[in-house]
Parts: C-alpha cells; sequence; structure tokens
C-alpha cells in the first residue's frame, strides 16, 4: 500500500502577456526537473495541450489546483474570465511578473484610449476602413491581476529570476511562506559611489564610462555619470543573489521589477530621488517611460486633448 500523499496540484496560465515568464520557469533546467518531483502540473498551456471551453455559452473549465501561477495583464473580457476562474480554482494564487504584478509593458496602452490605441497601431493612410475596429472585447485599460482578483503571492520580474521562481512555489508546496526582497537595485550593485553627479541626464546612446577590464565594482555608478538608470526605485531580484543583470553588463536598470514597494510610484520616485542628487529632472525626454512596467494601477492614464 502507497501510503504517499498526492503531490500538489500546480496550473499555470498567462494573459496579456509574452509567455517570457514561463520561458524562464522551464529554461531553470535541471531545477525545473525537480520541481516536477514536487507538483503535479495539472495546467500549463505553453508545454501541455489541454483544452478548455469558456465565453457566452460555455462555462470555462480549468482544474483544481493548489498553486496557480498567472502572468500577464487583464486587457480583454476573456482575460478577466480566465482569472477569476483561476481565483476560483486554485487555493493559493501567484502574480506571476511584472505584468501581473504592475501591468508591464502591456499597460503601457493606458495612456491612450483602446480606439486611440487601434487606430494608432493598425490605421493605413489613405484606407479609412482599417481604422474601424471592433474593441467590444476590450477593458477600458490594462489592470495588474490583483485589481481584479486576491492576490496571494506577488512575483515580479520580466521576467522573474528562474532560481527565484522554483524557491517561490517550492516554499509554497512545503507550507512556507516564500521570502519577498524588499530592497531596492542599488542596494545590490556594488558600483562606485562619489556622491557627486552629472547635473543632467543624458539619453542612453553612448555606453557608460568604464574598462572592461575591470570587474563591475570598479565602474562609477551609471546615476552619477549622468545615466538614466531606475536601480534607485526598482525591486531588486533580476540577478538572484548576484549582481543585478543589467548592472554586470553596464547597462542602467530599466525598472522591469517594478517599484520596491508594491504601492509606490516609479516615476514620483525616480523624479524625488534625482532632485536630492541635484540633477535637473526636467532634462528627462519622454518622463511617461519611467511607468513602462508599472503603468497598471491607474497610475498611467490618457491624456487629457484640448
Amino acid at each position: 500500500m502507497n501510503d504517499t500523499p498526492p503531490r500538489p496540484r500546480l496550473s499555470c496560465e498567462s494573459l496579456h502577456a509574452c509567455s517570457g515568464c514561463e520561458v524562464a520557469l522551464i529554461n531553470s533546467g535541471d531545477l525545473f526537473l525537480g520541481l516536477l518531483e514536487q507538483v503535479a502540473i495539472v495546467h500549463f498551456p505553453l508545454i501541455m495541450d489541454h483544452k478548455y471551453a469558456g465565453g457566452a455559452k460555455e462555462r470555462l473549465d480549468l482544474p483544481q489546483a493548489e498553486i496557480g501561477l498567472v502572468s500577464g495583464g487583464v486587457a480583454t473580457k476573456k482575460h478577466l474570465e480566465i482569472l477569476r476562474t483561476m481565483r476560483a480554482q486554485c487555493q493559493t494564487l501567484v502574480a506571476f511578473g511584472t505584468c501581473a504584478t504592475h501591468g508591464g509593458i502591456p499597460a503601457l496602452r493606458n495612456q491612450w484610449t483602446a480606439k486611440q490605441a487601434f487606430h494608432t497601431i493598425f490605421h493605413q493612410d489613405g484606407d479609412e476602413s482599417s481604422a474601424t475596429f471592433d474593441d467590444s472585447s476590450l477593458l477600458d485599460r490594462v489592470y495588474s491581476i490583483d485589481e481584479q482578483v486576491e492576490v496571494d503571492l506577488f512575483l515580479p520580474g520580466c521576467p522573474p529570476h528562474p532560481e527565484t521562481i522554483i524557491e517561490a512555489v517550492g516554499s509554497l508546496v512545503s507550507g512556507q511562506q516564500p521570502h519577498c526582497t524588499e530592497k531596492s537595485v542599488c542596494e545590490h550593485c556594488p558600483m562606485v559611489r562619489t556622491g557627486t553627479s552629472q547635473p543632467t541626464v543624458r539619453r542612453f546612446l553612448n555606453n557608460a564610462d568604464y574598462d572592461p577590464a575591470e570587474p563591475v565594482s570598479a565602474t562609477r555608478c551609471l546615476l552619477e555619470q549622468g545615466l538614466l538608470c531606475m536601480g534607485p526605485v526598482t525591486a531588486s531580484g533580476c540577478g538572484g543573489r548576484e549582481t543585478p543583470q543589467c548592472i554586470r553588463a553596464r547597462v542602467p536598470c530599466r525598472g522591469c521589477y517594478g517599484p520596491v514597494r508594491r504601492q509606490s510610484n516609479q516615476l514620483l520616485d525616480i523624479l524625488n530621488a534625482l532632485a536630492s542628487k541635484g540633477i535637473d529632472y526636467r532634462t528627462i525626454v519622454d518622463r511617461q517611460s519611467l511607468l513602462r512596467f508599472s503603468g497598471a494601477h491607474g497610475l498611467l492614464k490618457p491624456r487629457i486633448r484640448g
């Protein structure tokens, strides 16, 4: 007689996203194979064929699971239907990746109305018929999933670091609360800070000033060099336990893990950080882009046109 308890069931679903979070999970290699020994995957459209219905006349059919990972934001009525079903079917629901936790790149749409976005993307000069679309399935904006349902764990990242994903799911399997960092990229950055900064922000058209033969720890802080680095206001984690990945390549942090504190505004936070260092934030070319990864929660809104 086999007294081994059944493995916890894992369900994965992608909404308004690129599936990069799921690819990161699979790319963890041996760690992913180890995870398969701990859980039973019951739904994972990227790697297994699981047909499910849904729509106006059919009830969406998703399996029950102890753990549910949902990537992507909520942009359409179909996304919302799937998300609500995942919430109902999963004991623990994880917002998986920055699109799910903060809107991500897709939430840049929120600076336009749905009609303006469609017109900008699909309209062809000289062909007026191409400017007419049925946008009835779209929601008024792109939402993070916690704006629509209750979320038990937030796992930001574009994508989250593979080891972080495995550790988080492993903690849930063992009944423990996963450890989530509350530190910024700057707190994990080994670059040299001198306390003096360039007075203006320059666009990242040329490489930072550094010697490729020297370690990252010998490079001067990119923000002090005048490059717009979002490290002070972005949650750490992209490098796992090591140096953040963009910093490792001497590239300014773009803010893909979202704000350090989940409800913070990366745009306002970085403007305050620049002002405190005596940097003229008015030299930033496109301030709206500072919310490129965190435009949900009503932070990005259509401009009022006169």
